[in-house]
């Protein structure tokens, strides 16, 4: 979910910006055991984000922000963590001057973190969701912020992402070495639009009362 829909939905929002100079995740839930001791881990460590040019590495559960997500999770504390997102984004967009990540916890993920699980992580995981906010220069440069996410169950999220890539690789390939979902190299695979077809619904921050969906 993040890194993947996270990059595919990073990507969608820079074709609406002339200029992109900011781009910030936030998610919430885990897919599984694995996922749950990750966000525990990530919590407690050191975070990492890029600042006008520079690598910080602010310690993990700090920078708390507000974040609404896309219904039923809506909104959440978010804190910095350790969490792969930045490295990947700024690979895929090195001109962009700010980017940070962040995950949901509440008071008591914040207290536990550098300390082991006190209780086993759910099997199935839980219900998550992923957005995106992209802020940058306008048509007639002024600054303009948009916004996409997804919510549902974390682990079907996932999942969906992984297939929706893996048949398009099948079906049309992409250059040899590595990519990363942000890439524009991978563009043509449309990922986040079959990604659509296996369950992920994009809702779409207009700021207005309804918001569009795909």
């Amino acid at each position: 979910m993040a890194p993947g829909l996270s990059g595919l939905l990073a990507r969608y929002l820079s074709a609406q910006l002339p200029v992109l100079d900011e781009l910030h995740v936030a998610t919430h839930g885990t897919a599984g055991p694995a996922c749950a001791r990750q966000h525990h881990h990530a919590l407690g460590h050191t975070a990492l984000g890029w600042h006008d040019g520079e690598w910080i590495e602010p310690p993990g559960g700090t920078g708390r922000d507000l974040v609404w997500f896309p219904e039923p999770i809506e909104a959440r504390d978010c804190y910095r963590a350790a969490v792969a997102d930045p490295l990947v984004l700024h690979r895929s967009f090195p001109d962009v001057v700010r980017i940070s990540a962040r995950v949901s916890a509440s008071r008591r993920d914040r207290m536990t973190a550098r300390l082991p699980m006190l209780t086993p992580p759910h099997a199935s995981g839980d219900l998550g969701a992923v957005r995106v906010e992209a802020r940058g220069a306008d048509a007639n440069g002024g600054r303009e912020t948009v916004i996409a996410g997804a919510a549902g169950a974390t682990a079907d999220l996932a999942a969906a992402v992984c297939a929706a890539t893996a048949l398009r690789l099948l079906a049309v390939g992409a250059p040899a070495g590595v990519h990363s979902l942000s890439d524009e190299s991978v563009q043509h695979l449309d990922v986040l639009h079959h990604a659509t077809t296996l369950g992920v619904r994009v809702q779409e921050f207009t700021g207005v009362a309804r918001a569009t969906h795909w």
